[in-house]
């Protein structure tokens, strides 16, 4: 097949704050299985990941451990590179944002876009948000706190250089308008343009003066590079980007990338920030941005959580493998993803996939055909030509899945696209059942139409094998070594007849994946994770710091009015994922309450609730509703919010003092 031309894929690069969990790892393994069917097709893919490794948080992170910053990303990153090794992803470049070529050219980007007059120095003050490194105005926030992450902000003052983000915003707008393949799915278009682009851009803070850990500004060292303009360029520095002479052979080869895959919670700063960066250096920008679902955890009563290391529901891909072996987590996180919406994860799940998909669906139909094979004839595989009307439809299921798989991949239908391949294994299964080969083979006169099955058969499981490498790469090797048949050439594949007459499978089959028994899986997942206990002895409890507000006076206090009310009834926000909107009833009145939990609560589990509430907050409105009042949480360290509420009974309209 002849060389189709480049084709460019990059992850986004992983943060090192910590160990990346089976959420962190879904993205490193999905974009594998485009990288691998890509060069499958024939293209000559180069596929970038690595780490971004700067910033406040690691600053005070390698504080908190006692090391320097480079020691502490030097570790995760470590970790990181690990993972995606131990999960076979075939990534050609691992960048790391302290790599000395990065460092440099981000340098020069600076000084480029400072001098051309689209960067300027000034000063900030705002409401930031250290885990998400973020500003925001008083206007972006979502119920007082940051929009990304619901966490409470702190105000900010510093001098800072800003980026003129308003300068290309039309620009950008209208490329996305005449390039609508640009960001996929679509639904994360319309949030860009009607959440951020169209109410109209602010400039972008991009450097910082409260901490060191990042890249210094040139001209002017108090000053490091923020976040968003080292982490992005990665994407063109890892690749031979000159800002300020002649780039490298494979920049002007690769660029621009055709796709970015990202999770859906940086989408902001891959369609808009990054474009805008672009368009400044006379860049193109990528042909493609992806932004996927996340993949959460199962919870005990059915639901689905982020993972978090506060609820101690974080899953770790090594522990997984551990269990499962390496090709069962990457088929998981691969079926189990919708196109847009987030897929789950837990242990049960897990075991079932593994038991009726994998040991039964692939791993016995392998089993039962050698076994046939080696019974009947001595593991040797030969078409006698003689045919029924049933081979006609199986090999138009096999030979018609690598069009229904193509379809799928071309669209990032990656889940969609596994599916197809495990349909064509269904099928071989059920042309097992129509031909019944041990009743074939009690019949002397049967015994060429017994080897003729049993060729189709291992003919069909070839080119399932050769479609499923891009997904299962050592499973699909053992499969082909098992029947003794060889990858087939992708563009062969929707022809049916390659496997060789009188080749022979092998004489001691191997079990692909064996049965599990759920009990047993999950009392050595208790060993691993023991349960904690629901309450731990106050001495015992680990607190949570926060910085301090400015003191207040007793008058202060005493402006403050807080009372018990009762939710009556409780509904989602019409086009946001955070907002519920409460009726309160406080009294005799009731208040309408607008607040960023619906991440932690339903509007059913609301209605009946007794809260405390903040009753005397000046109205306003978030996302186009009215809010008369504040409802009281509690945050851990993680985000999770809890509503307080009164440990006795008290009725609606009790004073809080």
């Amino acid at each position: 097949m002849g060389n189709k031309g480049n084709y460019y894929i990059t992850t986004a690069i992983a943060y090192t704050s910590g160990k990346p969990h089976i959420g962190n790892t879904y993205e490193i393994v999905l974009a594998d299985s485009i990288a691998r069917f890509r060069r499958q097709e024939g293209y000559d893919v180069f596929f970038q990941t690595g780490t971004d490794e700067h910033g406040q948080k690691i600053e005070l992170k390698a504080a908190e451990a006692g090391i320097t910053p480079k020691e502490f990303v030097d570790n995760v990153s470590g970790q990181v590179r690990n993972i995606w090794d131990l999960m076979n992803t075939s990534y050609d470049k691992f960048i790391r944002t302290t790599d000395e070529d990065h460092e440099k050219q981000v340098k020069k980007i600076f000084k480029k876009l400072y001098d051309k007059g689209d960067i300027y120095k000034s000063s900030y003050e705002g409401l930031y948000c250290t885990p998400c490194e973020s500003f925001w105005t008083e206007s972006q926030l979502v119920d007082g706190k940051c929009p990304d992450c619901g966490r409470e902000v702190q105000p900010a003052k510093e001098e800072a250089y800003f980026f003129k983000m308003s300068k290309y915003a039309d620009k950008l707008i209208d490329y996305i308008n005449t390039h609508p393949e640009f960001i996929q799915p679509v639904s994360r278009k319309n949030e860009m343009m009607n959440n951020f682009l169209l109410p109209g851009l602010q400039d972008l803070c991009v450097s910082r003066t409260s901490f060191t850990w990042g890249i210094p500004v040139d001209f002017d060292p108090k000053h490091v590079v923020y976040v968003w303009l080292d982490a992005l360029t990665n994407y063109i520095t890892g690749i031979g980007y000159e800002c300020d002479g002649e780039s490298s052979d494979q920049f002007k080869a690769l660029w621009p990338a055709d796709l970015h895959l990202i999770g859906k919670d940086i989408i902001r700063f891959h369609t808009i920030y990054w474009p805008i960066f672009l368009m400044a250096l006379d860049l193109p920008l990528p042909k493609q941005v992806f932004g996927h679902p996340w993949l959460l955890t199962k919870s005990a009563d059915g639901g689905d959580d982020k993972m978090s290391k506060s609820k101690g529901n974080v899953i770790y891909a090594d522990e997984l493998v551990d269990f499962f072996g390496v090709d069962a987590v990457r088929y998981f996180v691969l079926h189990e993803m919708p196109f847009e919406n987030d897929g789950a994860i837990s242990w049960p799940l897990m075991v079932e996939r593994v038991n009726s998909d994998l040991a039964n669906t692939l791993g016995n139909l392998v089993n039962r055909t050698i076994s046939m094979s080696n019974k009947y004839f001595g593991g040797v595989v030969e078409d006698k030509g003689v045919t029924e009307e049933v081979d006609a439809d199986l090999k138009a299921v096999v030979t018609g899945t690598v069009a229904a798989v193509e379809s799928k991949m071309a669209d990032l239908r990656v889940a969609d696209a596994i599916t197809e391949v495990f349909n064509l294994f269904k099928r071989c299964n059920k042309y097992i059942d129509e031909t019944m080969p041990w009743a074939l083979a009690k019949d002397e006169t049967k015994q060429d139409r017994l080897a003729t099955v049993l060729y189709n058969l291992v003919e069909g499981i070839s080119i399932g094998a050769t479609l499923l490498k891009a997904f299962m790469p050592e499973t699909s090797e053992k499969v082909l070594a098992q029947i003794g048949a060889k990858e087939i050439p992708y563009d062969e594949l929707s022809t049916f007849g390659h496997y060789v007459n009188g080749d022979k499978v092998t004489d001691a089959p191997e079990i692909l994946f064996a049965r599990l028994d759920l009990d047993e899986v999950m009392a050595k997942v208790a060993e691993l994770h023991p349960a904690q206990p629901e309450e731990a002895d106050a001495d015992d409890e680990e607190g949570i710091d926060i910085e301090a507000k400015p003191e207040i006076t007793f008058d202060d206090f005493m402006k403050l009015q807080f009372q018990v009310g009762k939710i009556v009834s409780c509904e989602a926000v019409k086009g946001s994922k955070k907002l519920l909107c409460s009726q309160v009833k406080i009294g005799s009145q009731t208040k309408q309450i607008v607040s960023g939990i619906s991440k932690h609560y339903s509007p059913e589990e609301m209605v009946g609730k007794k809260v405390m509430v903040l009753v005397n907050l000046k109205p306003a409105k978030l996302a186009g509703v009215l809010s008369e009042g504040m409802l009281l949480c509690a945050e851990d360290a993680e985000g999770n919010l809890s509503l307080m509420t009164p440990e006795k009974s008290m009725p609606s309209g009790a004073e809080i003092c």
